[in-house]
């Protein structure tokens, strides 16, 4: 084999990658030793600006395969014919912690994917649970600054923490998820994943439907105590990572199951819960699942840098047949996911290989120049539309169906629905759960909210227990009372 040569970035021969050029054998480092001052500067820089959220993550390749007909729902192309497969990448996350944080913790976990379609690409960007905390984006800088590190413990703070959901009585839902047996997967490919959000589906004909993802897991869904993870968290904290990746590597791929749920968009305004309101699932009794196709995870990255962490996802990027829906949480994200990426890799980071489309041809516009841009054109391409230059045009054709809006500008509540409330749905889940199940969730949230060093603050929790229902509040009360008298 023969041997290859080290070069500097500039592609220059390197003549000793052992010692530094100096001043005589034993004098001081020279300035003019350019291959030393490079490796020291880039060295530096290899960082990049963390997610604020979702920091620490892990990643696959994979694809999508068609097993449903569902044409009369929706035209997307990559959703046009059964058997049909588009490559896909998914990153897995937790959400509150910092890119060095341990994996097996109680969290919710990011499920972002990346779909490389022919009509370019599609980002489905959703959690492992079907609902949020929060339903209007304006509060959520508040939700995560509760949610990180103090600024003057430099820790998480239950005071912080339950102060915050006991004024955000719409968070009852997604704590009586995240507090019960499911707030610890067992790994990645032991979990659900959900688009939590309501998009739109359009078909040819123009109807538009609203939609919801949900994603099985075909390994079966597996999750850790308290203690077990705890105890997981101790022996490798990046045990997600290493399960995902040796799974891949033995070949046994991790797959998921697509179903979603459908509504005509004219059944969205007297249905009886929000649709729109990511604080709420639809029931399957209302909407059943119906099967679209399976996700196969079959490849790991060969960069976790280049690849897992440059990942950028926007749930703006939409294509053909697919789109937004009034959902407030989803309109928020549709610029903040976005900005995030423009702000942590630059302007130019749907240029990476990891993000640039893939089997659509390469994004075509006049967006030219800024930090570490490689799409240049042709000499005589210009750089401005409309132009007598034949240069890329618009369709005339919109991606999905025009919502209707009407009523005056201003900072409105959310129109009520019948049985609109932040409790219903919370304990319609907790009277699901089996003795077993409620034990341990009551444990779950009495050990955090016993916590807490104010009686208001834990008192305006226990309120919303009691609200979602009446047994569920009182054991909540009972068990916080006792570890507090201890």
């Amino acid at each position: 084999m023969t041997q290859r040569v080290l070069t500097t970035e500039s592609g220059a021969p390197v003549a000793d990658n052992q010692n530094s050029a100096t001043a005589g054998a034993g004098g001081p480092i020279l300035l003019q030793d350019g291959h030393l001052l490079e490796k020291l500067a880039r060295f530096n820089r290899e960082r990049i600006p963390e997610r604020v959220v979702h920091a620490r993550g892990s990643g696959a390749y994979g694809y999508f395969e068609v097993t449903d007909d569902v044409t009369a729902y929706t035209r997307a192309d990559f959703l046009s014919e059964v058997g049909r497969r588009t490559e896909t990448f998914i990153r897995f996350s937790t959400v509150a912690d910092s890119l060095g944080g341990a994996d097996a913790v109680r969290d919710p976990r990011g499920f972002a994917l990346k779909f490389y379609t022919n009509d370019g690409n599609y980002d489905l960007v959703g959690n492992n649970t079907p609902v949020f905390f929060i339903k209007d984006p304006i509060k959520f800088p508040d939700f995560i600054h509760s949610q990180k590190r103090d600024p003057f413990t430099g820790r998480q703070e239950p005071d912080n923490v339950w102060d915050f959901w006991a004024n955000s009585p719409e968070a009852t839902h997604q704590i009586t998820w995240l507090m019960g047996d499911r707030g610890i997967p067992a790994s990645y490919r032991h979990m659900n994943g959900f688009g939590s959000h309501t998009y739109q589906w359009t078909n040819a004909a123009g109807d538009a439907y609203f939609v919801k993802y949900h994603f099985k897991t075909n390994q079966g869904v597996r999750s850790l105590s308290a203690d077990q993870g705890a105890e997981l968290v101790g022996k490798d904290g990046s045990s997600h990572q290493t399960d995902l990746l040796q799974a891949i590597e033995r070949g046994m791929n991790p797959s998921w199951t697509l179903y979603v749920q459908l509504m005509p968009a004219a059944e969205a305004a007297d249905y009886r819960f929000n649709p729109f309101d990511v604080t709420k699932v639809w029931p399957h009794a209302d909407y059943p699942l119906q099967r679209v196709g399976r996700l196969v995870l079959d490849r790991n990255p060969d960069n976790v840098f280049a690849e897992v962490e440059q990942a950028a996802f926007s749930p703006n990027n939409f294509v053909p047949g697919i789109g937004p829906s009034p959902d407030k949480m989803l309109q928020g994200r549709l610029f903040a996911y976005a900005d995030a990426q423009r702000y942590r890799l630059g302007i130019n980071h749907t240029q990476l290989p990891v993000n640039a489309p893939r089997a659509a041809a390469a994004a075509d516009n006049y967006g030219r120049d800024g930090l570490h841009a490689t799409r240049y054109g042709s000499r005589h391409d210009k750089n401005y539309e409309p132009n007598s230059y034949a240069g890329p045009a618009q369709t005339d054709t919109a991606l999905s169906a025009p919502l209707p809006v009407q009523g005056w500008t201003g900072t409105h509540e959310a129109p009520a629905h019948t049985k609109d409330d932040d409790f219903f749905q919370a304990g319609e889940l907790y009277r699901l759960m089996s003795a077993d199940e409620k034990d341990r969730l009551i444990a779950n949230i009495a050990g955090g909210l016993s916590q807490v060093s104010r009686d208001d603050v834990i008192e305006k929790n226990l309120a919303h227990f009691h609200a979602a229902d009446p047994e569920y509040g009182k054991r909540v009360e009972k068990a916080v009372r006792a570890l507090r008298e201890d």
